[in-house]
């Protein structure tokens, strides 16, 4: 009988395995941007199975165990973004993604929660992500899918690796334009 972090683990990859299917299908290149740094799929297929390992090793850690954490991984270098409750879990997640096979830097871009936040509250950041996450896709100058967007009390991270600073500084712009967002932290960084 399979476990439920084995379920979830199959299911995290084979989500990440159709990611790794769709590159290829993003949109055109702006001539007027810088070329995005070039990987192989061999590259590809190891961050996403780096980025399962890690989300399953987090999910997995006692201490850690948040469904708030995102993790991205380019050539190696995992980007841990979100929110936990505590000090302890922030450094505690870090030291976990270093024990992961493959990985070889991490970039800590987690932030503490600080207060309680109610149901009410919870249920607007959910609002507050999607209409921000639909504003960057409707964006004709952000890769958004590169981007991760976490809300919490209405302050938006955006946190991912993207080709250009131009990307960065326009995705900005447009999360600061959304109904609902009180603050955008920029956890972005520009592919190496």
């Amino acid at each position: 009988m399979k476990t439920k972090s084995q379920m979830l683990f199959r299911a995290t990859l084979l989500a990440s395995a159709l990611s790794v299917l769709l590159v290829g299908c993003s949109k055109p290149q702006d001539p007027m941007v810088a070329a995005p740094a070039t990987t192989t799929v061999g590259t590809v297929i190891d961050d996403a199975v780096i980025t399962t390992e890690v989300k399953a090793a987090l999910l997995a850690d006692p201490d850690v165990k948040s469904f708030e954490v995102k993790v991205e991984t380019r050539k190696g270098e995992v980007m841990l973004s979100g929110y936990v409750d505590n000090a302890t879990q922030l450094d505690r997640a870090a030291a976990v993604t270093r024990g992961i096979a493959g990985v070889k830097t991490v970039q800590n871009n987690m932030s503490l929660k600080g207060a309680a936040t109610t149901a009410g509250m919870k249920l607007d950041d959910s609002v507050v992500t999607t209409k921000v996450k639909t504003a960057l896709l409707g964006d004709d100058q952000v890769k958004s899918r590169d981007i991760a967007v976490v809300t919490l009390k209405g302050e938006v991270q955006l946190s991912g690796f993207v080709d250009s600073q131009k990307q960065i500084d326009r995705a900005v712009v447009v999360a600061t334009g959304v109904e609902g967002v009180t603050r955008v932290n920029n956890e972005m960084s520009v592919k190496k």
